[in-house]
């Protein structure tokens, strides 16, 4: 088995991709497998390495530890160019060149004759060479239908007529999402690719892309959406979506975890779980095919009882960032008393650093306080 988690370096990790890497990593973990990562920066113009840095960490932090990587999209283009001229040469795929401007206008004619907005396949046949301005199409079946075989879903079956002659390579050069991930997913031997289904409608393509290079189709998982408590799709207003924004208001990074898995998955009615328990028990078959909802309480709850139940050792590393300007945290044994003291009462290590300040102001007057002599 060899699962992979591919973010967008874009922004920062945000709840739901981090749903995604801990469910690849609890399935890889539970059947001895190979967890790779993969940064997907085909996009130039949003890329960034600040967001590079920034998922990483948030993995780290997370615990979620991969196997193989990272590896970068950007750096297999030759590749992807590769692999696109061979299906030009098996005629599976074509030079097109219609602008944007007559794109956009068939796209409205289709939509104001109540027909689906496909591209209509004008230079299917026309045998063009690459020129200033062109893109690639996959040449997809017009009959017949693609069926994804889903580990959570089960089987979904798509009609061929009605998929679209996708875009493989940009004007620029550059291979598009649909295509780098198959031949990446092919080339570094993904067996089983667990995703968001946002990805859902993008399978077949994908399947078809796959079936034209050649390649093993790989066993597809969509996990369910993260909605907030309206219904709709989980988003800022709902609260902090990025998971360093967690660590930031105090946090603990076991917490997250235990609080993520428990969006979509469940194991009879236990709600907490140490990491060992979650490898032993986590299958896709008890992965849930309806949207979670996101409950800031019950992570709240969560994150109350693992600082009540971590070491004030251990805590004190972690509340370094949090304690009050000025507070004297050089005496372990006296910091850690304090620790000891507020952590059943602490639901966030924030919480707990501001209840502290009254212990070292009431240190700071004991000690510096004159003795009068009588």
């Amino acid at each position: 088995m060899r699962t992979r988690f591919a973010p967008s370096p874009t922004g920062f990790l945000h709840i739901g991709g981090a749903r995604t890497a801990l469910f690849n990593w609890l399935y890889t973990r539970r059947y001895g497998g190979t967890f790779v990562l993969r940064i997907e920066d085909t996009d130039q113009t949003r890329s960034t390495d600040e967001s590079t840095r920034a998922i990483l960490d948030a993995m780290t932090w997370l615990g979620l530890n991969w196997d193989e990587g990272p590896y970068f999209q950007a750096e297999r283009v030759e590749i992807h160019r590769q692999m696109v001229q061979k299906l030009i040469d098996e005629g599976k795929a074509y030079h097109c060149t219609c602008s944007p401007d007559e794109l956009e206008t068939k796209r409205k004619k289709a939509l104001s004759e109540g027909r689906k907005p496909k591209y209509d396949g004008a230079c299917r046949d026309k045998g063009l060479s690459k020129s200033p301005g062109s893109v690639v199409r996959f040449r997809c079946p017009e009959v017949g239908a693609t069926v994804v075989r889903d580990m959570i879903k089960g089987d979904i079956a798509f009609n061929n007529e009605e998929l679209d002659d996708l875009i493989l390579e940009r004007a620029d050069g550059y291979p598009t999402y649909n295509f780098a991930v198959v031949v990446d997913d092919a080339q570094m031997g993904i067996t089983h690719v667990i995703r968001g289904d946002d990805h859902v409608n993008n399978t077949p393509k994908q399947i078809l892309i796959c079936e034209a290079l050649g390649y093993q189709v790989p066993l597809y998982g969509h996990v369910p959406m993260i909605l907030g408590a309206d219904k709709a799709r989980l988003s800022k207003r709902h609260g902090a979506t990025s998971v360093m924004a967690y660590q930031e208001m105090g946090y603990l990074p076991e917490a997250l975890v235990n609080y993520l898995v428990r969006l979509g998955w469940s194991h009879g009615d236990q709600e907490i779980f140490s990491s060992k328990e979650l490898i032993e028990y986590f299958t896709l078959d008890a992965v849930g095919k309806s949207p979670a909802v996101f409950n800031p309480e019950k992570l709240l709850w969560l994150n109350a009882h693992y600082i009540k139940e971590a070491t004030p050792a251990r805590l004190a590393e972690d509340m370094k960032p949090f304690w009050p300007a000025g507070a004297d945290i050089n005496n372990a044994s006296f910091t850690q008393k304090i620790i000891a003291d507020l952590q059943p009462r602490s639901k966030t290590l924030i919480e707990l650093a501001g209840a502290a300040n009254f212990y070292f102001e009431i240190r700071f007057n004991m000690m510096s306080k004159p003795h009068r002599n009588f």
